[in-house]
């Protein structure tokens, strides 16, 4: 049975769990109405997307 000979040091450790982390989701401006969205969607505030209107938002 595979037995270890040394202690696996806290350093070598951390660096295979350095893929586990979580992401921080990237944030962009939208340039028609200046909220934040997420990059590459429609802005859920005014609906446009590249300077185009793609959803008709109703404004309450």
């Amino acid at each position: 049975m595979g037995v270890p000979k040394r202690k696996t040091s806290r350093a070598r450790r951390d660096k295979r769990r350095n893929h586990q982390r979580l992401a921080v989701p990237s944030r962009s401006t939208c340039p028609q109405c200046h909220e934040v969205k997420l990059p590459h969607h429609v802005c859920p505030q005014c609906g446009t997307y590249r300077g185009r209107e793609i959803l008709a938002v109703s404004q309450v």
